[in-house]
Order: structure tokens, then C-alpha cells, then sequence
């Protein structure tokens, strides 16, 4: 068995649900192409024993030949032992093929949404991503699980045909079209269940998106006070699925009742006709045994017939919701395009006039948070609005996704931490150090967070990293970004959440472990602004003034009221730098 989780899933054809659900047959061929043999072996197999039980009767009890009796006893035995092997192996290979669809649509879906960033959330709400890995892959799935049965079922429905009219064309009629007209007769309480269940899986499905949406908001509406809101919300959702779960009941109850009552009264009928045609010497008593047996047997491969048809309905019905959110586009599509230009280059933003020297340190102070964080996402080609930043004069927007990711890194505002290990968490790539690791946890001034873990770097880190306090977070966060060793790295905010003693620390080191390569900090921090080479501000989103930290205290009245807040007096123009600096302090 091939192992799970795929190497690589494959590119999925999202023409249509059919398409893609044989595309993703074509994936496992081998095995359902195994589980189709044993599944018609396994079928077969139980269609031919009351063709041997009826021999055994007539040539053997009936004749008194007790050679021919020990010869069909034997073949009823054969067919037993193949029945069983083919039946486990074909259990097998349905989990296989069940387990490998559901997984390669969890896999797509766990790709996509790693690649498409904030475009997914935008276009399809994060509790259906949920419900498309948790219900509708498992869906998916289950019609490939029941697929080697439903050819099965069609070769053996045929054969079983061919040798009941063979004996009987009267009492073989009887069987062929009794069967398919009792299950026919199952279906007139079956459809409306289908669409109960359908209504029960949809407001489920509700559900789950709610607490979903209710759990990744949580802070939020603890912090306005909305929890209640949404507690309401829910109970009145689970509500409904419950009442929908009753409407359920009632029918699931009545086709449990009629698919004991029917079939009862069709294997009465099919004996009553059977004796009679035993009476008149037309059929054998052994004859009568198979039709009365072709008759029990008919039921499975039709109800699999039936439940083939469901599941796959079903099915469709998930490949379109899992379409639904592999069709999401990147905001930032990887095309092929032109080459950025190779070693250190400046940074060119013309909406917000603003240049970024390589090699250097530069700040951005904003009057306005939004001004810089889009620019920030303008510098790393974030977002839906397109770009017209340049890399040494050569445009972003033209360079492979994969390439500028490579050569700029973007540090994110909200920090995301996962299950995993510390070594894993700061280093998903696995190929820096622990020297390196250690270097880079000084630098952000997180050799706390390592102390308080008893594993160290190999200690568990919990989803969503609870157990830090927002300031850890957030230093993890920068950790995770100076060790990219990008060549240009854009940090938004990076110590908005810790103290000013932590604040001055990484201030420091920052500066120094990234010198000579070019580092863009998007903060209004006079600690940190001390410490770059280049200070723009922004004002209504454009360059208004550039220089040092002290220049621009002294010099910019603008620059001062955004850093300072309004809190110190003006200086005159001809104060000295150094004081001025050191009032900010």
C-alpha cells in the first residue's frame, strides 16, 4: 500500500464534479482495479451456490448418487472459501480506495488553502474549508469504497439472469423484474429521506461554520462583549439540526419497517409460484431451491445498486463544494515572467514615492497604520490591489511568485503559530542550526520563551501557541523571520507588543545581525527608529521627508508629532540632535 499522505496529490480537474471525481479515480486505478476483480470474484461467488446447492439436490439426494452429492457439496464449499478471501480482500482494497480519495481531496484542500493566503478567507468563509476537509472529502470517498461492490453487483445481476431464465422463464421474469420493482417501491420513501438528510447534512454543515467562525473570533468578541451574541447564535443553530434530525427519524423508521414487510411479502409470492411449478413437473425441487435463493441473493446487488446511486450523488454534491475552494485564486498567481536581477538592489514604490536603498536599515513612520502595512504588502506583492513596486528596476508583478518570495520576505502582522515543535515552528524548512536558531532567539530577545519550555527546541508547542503571552508570539514571529536570512526582510510592527527594556534590546541587535543586508521596519517606535540608517515618513500615504531618526526629530515638525504624539514641546530648528534624541528616550 502506497503511504498516506501523498507525495504530491497532483493538479485536480476542476472542470465539473464528474471530471474531477475521475480524476481522481485515474490516481488510484491500480487499486480499484483490484478492488473491482475482488469485488466481482466476491459477487460471483455467491450468485453460483444455489446453482450448486439446486445440482446438489437433484443429481445427488434426489438420484441417491452420493458421488455426485460429495462432488456439488464440494464446489458449494470451493465457492465458500472464495467468498471469504475475495470478500476480505475486497474489504481491503474499499478502505484503500476510500482512505486515498478522502485523503488526496484533504491534501489539495490543505495545499490550497497554504498558497492562496488572504484570497481564500475573502472568497469562501473558513468553516466551509473546515467542512470540505472534515465531511464532504470523507464523502467523496465513500463512493470509491463502494464501487467495486457496484460492478460486482452488474456482472453477478447478469449472470444470475441468463441461468434463472435458463430454468424457468415464467418464475426467472417473476424474480428479475419482483426484485427491482421492490426496491422501486423503497425508493418512493428513500428520496424524501435523501432530501431530509440532505437538509440535516446542510444545517450541520451551518453548524460546524459557525463554531468555526465563533472559535477564530473569540478574543474579538470577548473584547466587545458579542459572546453572547454568538452563544445565542449557536443554540439556536443546534436547534435546528436537532429538529432536523428528528424529521430524519420519522422516514428513516418507515423505510426500516417496509424493508422488512416487502421483501417478506415477495419471497411468499415467489415460493407460492415456485410449489406450483414443482406440482406440475415444469421446475425441479431443486430448481426451486436456487430460484427461491436467486431471490434472497437479487436484494444485495440491487441495494448496492441503490447505494451506489446515493453515494455518488452525494459525492458530486461534495466535489463541488471541494471545487468550490480549489477554484479560489491566489491574489499573487505564480506565472513565469522575468528574473529578478541578481545581488542587493533598491526597492521602488511609486504610489508611495518611497526607495529603499539595499544594504541599509530603513523605517517607515505613517501618521496612518494602514499607509504602512499596505505598503508593506505592496513590497512583498501581498493582497488583491496589483503592485507597481520595481527590484532594480525590474517590476514585481512580472517575477515569479516563488522567486520573490525567495529574495523578499514579508513578516506578518498577526503572528501564526502551529502544533509542532519549537525547532519545527521557527524553522519549517529544517535547515538552519541550532547555533543559528539560538543566535536568532537572542537577537529577538526570546531566550525566555526557550527557558520556559522544558524540551527546549524540541518541546510542543500548542495550536495557535496558547501558552505564550502575545509578546512571545510576536518574538517567535521575528525569529521565524530572521532566520529566512532574507536578503531583503519587511518587518510590520515587530515589538508593538513588548515592553521597552525588550524593545531596546532587539532594537540593538537587530540592527547589528542584519547589517549590510536591507531591512525595511514598518514602526513609529523611537527605539527603533534610533537605530536605522534611513527614517521616511509618510503622510496621506506619500514620502514626505527622509533622514535619520535625530534629523528629522530636529528638523520635522510633522515627524515629531507623529512619533511624539503631541506629547513634547516643539524644539527650535537649531536645537541640538542629541538632546532632542534624548527627550524622545
Amino acid at each position: 500500500m502506497q503511504p498516506l499522505p501523498y507525495a504530491d496529490p497532483g493538479t485536480p480537474d476542476l472542470r465539473g464534479p464528474a471530471r474531477f471525481m475521475f480524476w481522481v479515480a485515474r490516481g488510484q486505478r491500480r487499486s480499484l482495479t483490484c478492488g473491482v476483480l475482488c469485488g466481482v470474484t466476491w459477487m460471483l461467488s455467491q450468485a453460483l451456490v444455489p446453482a450448486a446447492l439446486s445440482r446438489a439436490i437433484d443429481e445427488g439426494i434426489r438420484a441417491h448418487d452420493v458421488s455426485r452429492l460429495w462432488l456439488w457439496a464440494g464446489a458449494v464449499l470451493a465457492l465458500a472459501v472464495v467468498s471469504a478471501v475475495s470478500g476480505t480482500l475486497r474489504h481491503r482494497f474499499a478502505v484503500e480506495n476510500w482512505l486515498r480519495a478522502a485523503f488526496r481531496a484533504i491534501q489539495l484542500i490543505g495545499w490550497h488553502s497554504a498558497t492562496r493566503g488572504a484570497a481564500l478567507p475573502r472568497e469562501v468563509p473558513p468553516g466551509q474549508v473546515v467542512a470540505s476537509v472534515a465531511s464532504d472529502s470523507m464523502r467523496l470517498g465513500a463512493s470509491y469504497d463502494t464501487f467495486a461492490r457496484f460492478v460486482g453487483a452488474i456482472v453477478s445481476y447478469f449472470v444470475v439472469a441468463v441461468i434463472l431464465l435458463t430454468s424457468s422463464v415464467r418464475l426467472g421474469l417473476v424474480v428479475l423484474l419482483g426484485v427491482p420493482l421492490l426496491l422501486g417501491t423503497l425508493t418512493v420513501v428513500m428520496r424524501p429521506l435523501q432530501r431530509r438528510q440532505a437538509a440535516q447534512r446542510e444545517e450541520s454543515g451551518k453548524l460546524t461554520e459557525l463554531g468555526a467562525d465563533t472559535v477564530a473570533g473569540l478574543r474579538v468578541l470577548r473584547g466587545i462583549g458579542g459572546e453572547q451574541t454568538f452563544l445565542r447564535r449557536y443554540e439556536h443553530q443546534s436547534q435546528r439540526v436537532r429538529a432536523s434530525g428528528v424529521h430524519v427519524a420519522g422516514l428513516q423508521s418507515t423505510l426500516d419497517a417496509a424493508q422488512v414487510l416487502l421483501p417478506g411479502i415477495f419471497m411468499l409470492i415467489v415460493t407460492w409460484l415456485g410449489a406450483r411449478s414443482v406440482h406440475d413437473g415444469s421446475l425441479t425441487p431443486g430448481q426451486l431451491v436456487a430460484f427461491y435463493g436467486y431471490a434472497a441473493f437479487l436484494v444485495m446487488p440491487l441495494r448496492t445498486a441503490t447505494e451506489m446511486t446515493d453515494k455518488a450523488i452525494r459525492s458530486l454534491v461534495a466535489s463541488r463544494k471541494i471545487i468550490n475552494v480549489l477554484k479560489v485564486e491566489s491574489d499573487t498567481p505564480e506565472l513565469p515572467g522575468d528574473e529578478l536581477p541578481a545581488g542587493a538592489a533598491a526597492l521602488a514604490d511609486p504610489t508611495s514615492g518611497v526607495r529603499i536603498e539595499p544594504g541599509r536599515m530603513t523605517a517607515i513612520v505613517s501618521e496612518r497604520p494602514e499607509d504602512t502595512s499596505a505598503l508593506a504588502d505592496r513590497l512583498g506583492r501581498f493582497g488583491p490591489t496589483p503592485t507597481d513596486v520595481t527590484f532594480g528596476g525590474t517590476p514585481i508583478a512580472n517575477v515569479p511568485v516563488s522567486q520573490l518570495r525567495s529574495r523578499v520576505v514579508v513578516s506578518e502582522t498577526d503572528p501564526r503559530l502551529f502544533t509542532g515543535t519549537l525547532r519545527d515552528e521557527l524553522d519549517p524548512s529544517g535547515q538552519v542550526s541550532d547555533k543559528e536558531m539560538l543566535a536568532a532567539l537572542e537577537v529577538a530577545s526570546a531566550d525566555d520563551v526557550l527557558d520556559a519550555l522544558d524540551g527546549g527546541l524540541d518541546a510542543e508547542v500548542e495550536e495557535r501557541g496558547r501558552s505564550f503571552s502575545g509578546g512571545q508570539r510576536q518574538r517567535l514571529a521575528l525569529v521565524r523571520a530572521l532566520l529566512t536570512q532574507a536578503e531583503t526582510l519587511v518587518l510590520v510592527e515587530p515589538t508593538s507588543a513588548v515592553d521597552a527594556h525588550t524593545e531596546a534590546r532587539i532594537a540593538g541587535r537587530l540592527s547589528d545581525s542584519r547589517r549590510g543586508r536591507t531591512t525595511v521596519v514598518m514602526s513609529a517606535s523611537p527605539l527603533i527608529l534610533d537605530q536605522a540608517d534611513d527614517v521616511v515618513l509618510l503622510i496621506e500615504g506619500r514620502e514626505l521627508v527622509r533622514g535619520t531618526h535625530a534629523h528629522l526629530m530636529a528638523t520635522s515638525p510633522e515627524y515629531r508629532r507623529v512619533v511624539v504624539r503631541g506629547e513634547e514641546d516643539t524644539p527650535s530648528n537649531d536645537a541640538d540632535p542629541q538632546e532632542v534624541n534624548s527627550v524622545v528616550h
